[in-house]
């Protein structure tokens, strides 16, 4: 809808940055991807976020999963490096083993999963608990030995899953004996069971690209009026471009400099996994208000806390 979208992309072009978009899907949508192919940008993430009912509903447009799926039919070929968002809440948890055998079905490959936050239209949702949160951590290790690469926001203890596992479950069986090593529950198991049953045995042990980054650290957000905040889920302002240098900012935080050091409250503070983990630091400030705390969806207990955890 922006008239000045070309120059916005030349603009980012001759300042030398690697540019992607993430647009909506709309019948303008189009018109939108010529102008991305002439000026030969290819990374491009579209969302989809369930099944027909589940997205339709969700983004409150009859039709629009069909227009979607049409979509990414068309930007699968070799002109686009091609990334899936889903967002992952209760209401669309049960469609994902569907989601992720429509993807292999498409030729999808990049499957970016966001886990809600309750912020904006995020309140109108529910969250997980944190033994969901963990049973699809799981899940989506044996959606990765299928070839995918997983990508989670806001959930960065998908990386200390990755860590501990050793195998993807290749049976009913490995399923059962998975979720008694780990303490897994009944969502880890139907999802998982479900998986195997749509795209049979896995590949092997996925190997997954899992940078450390997390808000704030190796994340940076500019709002459309130049404020700048930790991240796009974190609304903790820091500054806005027009008055602050975003470099300065970024580098000269006190805060910033806190998440990258991982200097962090409750057991976030004395995991074993910090540095690699660190837990969302916007749920931590939208549940707490206070970035730097414990991230309440994270159902881990680090060691040396097990023995002071009442298990009674």
């Amino acid at each position: 809808m922006r008239s000045d979208l070309e120059e916005l992309i030349r603009y980012a072009r001759n300042s030398g940055l690697r540019l992607g978009i993430a647009p909506t899907v709309t019948e303008m949508l189009d018109g939108a991807l010529d102008l991305l192919r002439s000026y030969g940008i290819r990374y491009i993430s579209i969302s989809l976020d369930g099944m027909r009912a589940t997205h339709n509903s969700i983004r409150g447009v009859e039709g629009h999963f069909e227009e979607t799926v049409d979509i990414l039919r068309g930007l699968t070929g070799p002109d686009w490096m091609l990334q899936v968002n889903t967002l992952v809440a209760k209401e669309t948890v049960n469609d994902l083993p569907e989601v992720v055998e429509l993807l292999q079905n498409l030729g999808v490959k990049i499957w970016e999963l966001f886990f809600l936050i309750k912020v904006g239209r995020g309140t109108e949702l529910t969250d997980l608990t944190p033994q969901e949160y963990e049973d699809v951590m799981h899940f989506l290790y044996e959606v990765a030995s299928h070839g995918f690469e997983v990508r989670t926001v806001e959930a960065p203890f998908f990386r200390r899953v990755v860590a501990t596992r050793e195998r993807p479950a290749f049976s009913e069986e490995d399923i059962e004996e998975i979720a008694t090593m780990f303490g897994l529950g009944s969502l880890y198991k139907r999802l998982s069971l479900e998986l195997l049953e749509r795209m049979g045995p896995p590949h092997g042990k996925p190997r997954l690209k899992s940078a450390h980054t997390r808000d704030g650290h190796g994340i940076i957000f500019v709002s459309y009026n130049g404020d700048i905040y930790p991240s796009g889920f974190t609304p903790l302002r820091l500054g806005n471009i027009k008055v602050n240098s975003l470099v300065n900012v970024y580098r000269g935080n006190k805060l910033l400099g806190k998440i990258r050091k991982a200097e962090f409250g409750g057991k976030c503070g004395v995991c074993e996994f910090r540095h690699m983990c660190g837990g969302s630091r916007a749920r931590a400030f939208s549940i707490t208000g206070d970035v730097l705390e414990e991230d309440p969806a994270c159902i881990y207990i680090p060691r040396g806390l097990e023995k002071s955890v009442d298990t009674s």
